[in-house]
């Protein structure tokens, strides 16, 4: 399946159920950030992990984020592609290659 039959479902999914009022910009944020640390909690207190927990908690994060950015009309493919570009320039292979510095002090 491609990303965008993707996106259908996921806003397909929030339709039906005309929940799409109360997926404010705001709201989505806290949400992507609630899901975030349910997704953090998987590790919590050990490297050991139930790997299906952790793919629930990560499509609950997506799902979200592909809400937010249909609401804020980004297209995520065209942002997440900048972002590579951008970073391409601030972390040169050359300067960054096996390093985990931040671009500042590379």
């Amino acid at each position: 399946m491609d990303f965008n039959e993707v996106k259908r479902q996921v806003l397909q999914f929030t339709s039906d159920r005309n929940w799409d009022q109360f997926h404010t910009p705001e709201n989505l944020a806290k949400s992507i950030s609630i899901e975030a640390a349910e997704l953090l909690e998987c590790f919590q207190w050990s490297p050991d992990y139930d790997k299906e927990a952790a793919k629930e908690e990560l499509a609950d994060v997506m799902n979200y984020c592909i809400q937010l950015a249909d609401k804020m009309g980004i297209s995520i493919e065209d942002a997440i592609m900048e972002k590579i570009e951008k970073n391409a320039k601030k972390y040169p292979i050359e300067k960054s290659y096996g390093s985990s510095k931040k671009y500042t002090e590379l």
